[in-house]
């Protein structure tokens, strides 16, 4: 299978066939000090935990660090509670690419050039009173290594910690990033400039509160979000969860000042007799191997969608709700955890693909084909505005590629979406998360079409699998670290901050005409990579 990149002259075609297999875990194998890209790819790291911050906070000093402790445990030092052997890693995530001008930082007089990757944190530490510090970051790419990365807030403008963040992107209409976080009913919606320091406001009193992750804007600047809400599993499904997340879509009164109010929807899907499927509470078995569980995951399977409101604000607003409970109450239909969606570019926002994670367990008794390993959505309607459209899955994950997580359209038909299976997982098929190009005009369900091309095989680096040794007794000794190595923040832009440049507008030519590609190898050593082509990187 060919990768083919579009670029303004011809069809430019690289040759990726698919890596062997992800990497594995079985101390049989050899790591290799980098991860496996296709030929003809390569990785940059533009930067990495240890980088310190030009402007260090009293919580958080490094990229990827807290200041709770060392970046590296101390021979013979022993984690317990009160004392951390290694600092918090604040593992960044979700990478929004923007070319700028004018953009100034904590130092008087430096040049932080154009182009600059922000990024929200999906963790951090604790101060003694236990509140958590989330922060929102700004890698300088023009810069040199002292003023890498600029912590742009830690706080909001009510003097509020950030809360732990995971997605982010650009609105052009409002000129703000909008930031997303996944904690519950502690989530929500921020907006920030881009200026320094960023001004950060809470919005949750408008979008509600949830497990919001993936945000994307769309043409007519209502924003579309996508919610990762784990659920519980039930008695003759232990192994698998009860859908429990939603599709949202906010419809802002004044697209260019989103603190005047407006709608929040969720998308509702019918079955075969026009009836919603719905969560029921309580009934785990019977919503994980529901009859409408099966017809969503099938292929070829066009079901219809509808929006429903679930509720109207004004300007002025000032208390939150919870954006998940009003889906259940109001009939939208529950999926396994969703974390990322963007529009297919070159259809005028008529597509919106999304992940779905699935169980991440080997031992879901939902298998694939009632969506126990998660996969590929897309819904589409006549205008991104309408109320009625059709959801059908793309691509159903199996073990051996689930965890789907992030995504980006390198091109109008081939959609970049990367794993987070979890150490869990990782175990149980004794392999590590890899990426793959998924082509959204491929039929799947056809023993002769290929499978999705596998363009990253991902290392466990050091500092992860020092973690994970740390973390096999967590509930013992408090260890606050992840032992896994995951792909997050995948992202293809040419950094085009204007209407024109919104993402699902123009069809993207990587690594021509200013189009990049970055994603962040979360935690261990927590490095954010600019995927290049191997000739560049020489």
């Amino acid at each position: 299978m060919k990768l083919m990149l579009v670029t303004t002259t011809a069809l430019v075609a690289l040759s990726l066939p698919a890596l062997a297999e992800p990497m594995k875990l079985s101390s049989a194998v050899v790591r290799p000090a980098e991860d496996v890209l296709s030929p003809g790819l390569a990785e940059v790291p533009v930067a990495e935990g240890a980088m310190k911050l030009e402007n260090p906070s009293k919580q958080i000093g490094y990229y990827g660090y807290g200041n709770d402790g060392p970046l590296a445990p101390r021979k013979g030092a022993v984690q317990a509670e009160g004392h951390n052997v290694e600092a918090t890693k604040t593992e960044p995530d979700k990478n929004t690419y923007l070319v700028l001008e004018g953009q100034k930082g904590a130092a008087k007089g430096v040049r932080y050039g154009t182009h600059f990757v922000f990024q929200g944190h999906e963790n951090g530490p604790k101060d003694a009173e236990g509140i958590t510090y989330g922060a929102l970051t700004r890698i300088n790419l023009d810069a040199d290594k002292a003023h890498r990365v600029t912590l742009m807030a830690s706080k909001d403008v009510d003097g509020k910690p950030l809360p732990l963040i995971d997605g982010s992107a650009w609105d052009p209409f409002a000129k703000l990033l909008l930031l997303t976080s996944e904690e519950g009913k502690d989530g929500g919606v921020w907006m920030a400039t881009v200026d320094f320091p960023s001004r950060v406001t809470d919005i949750s009193a408008f979008t509600g509160r949830a497990a919001y992750e993936g945000v994307e804007i769309d043409k007519n600047g209502a924003i579309w979000l996508v919610e990762d809400e784990g659920g519980k599993g039930g008695p003759k499904t232990k192994n698998a969860k009860q859908p429990n997340s939603f599709v949202y879509r906010f419809v802002p009164a004044d697209k260019t000042d989103l603190t005047k109010g407006g709608k929040l929807q969720a998308l509702q899907v019918l079955d075969a007799y026009g009836k919603p499927i719905v969560f029921h509470d309580g009934q785990q078995d019977a919503d994980i191997l529901a009859l409408e569980q099966k017809l969503l995951h099938a292929y070829g399977n066009e079901l219809p969608t509808r929006w429903v409101t679930l509720k109207e604000t004004a300007a002025g607003a000032t208390e939150a709700f919870d954006a998940n409970a009003l889906a259940k109450a109001a009939g939208a239909t529950p999926f396994k955890r969703p974390e990322n969606g963007q529009f297919r570019p070159g259809t005028d926002f008529k597509e919106f693909y999304f992940t779905a994670t699935g169980d991440t367990n080997a031992k879901t008794e939902a298998g694939a084909e009632y969506g126990g390993f998660g996969g590929v959505f897309r819904v589409s309607q006549d205008a991104p505005s309408d109320d009625k459209g059709s959801i059908g899955i793309v691509f159903r994950g199996d073990v051996t590629k689930t965890g789907l997580d992030n995504l980006s359209f390198l091109t109008d038909t081939q959609l970049l979406v990367v794993e987070d299976a979890g150490d869990k997982l990782h175990g149980q098929r004794n392999a590590l998360d890899s990426g793959y190009i998924v082509d959204v005009t491929a039929d799947y369900a056809k023993a002769s079409t290929p499978d999705p091309v596998r363009f990253l095989t991902q290392i466990r680096d050091d500092m992860a699998t020092i973690d994970a040794a740390l973390g096999a007794k967590a509930s013992e000794n408090g260890f606050q670290n992840d032992g896994d190595n995951e792909i997050t923040g995948i992202h293809v832009s040419n950094g085009d901050p204007s209407v024109e440049g919104l993402i699902g507008t123009a069809v993207p030519t990587p690594f021509e005409n200013g189009w990049r590609v970055f994603y962040t190898r979360q935690h261990g050593r927590n490095v954010t990579f600019e995927i290049v082509q191997a000739a560049a990187r020489k």
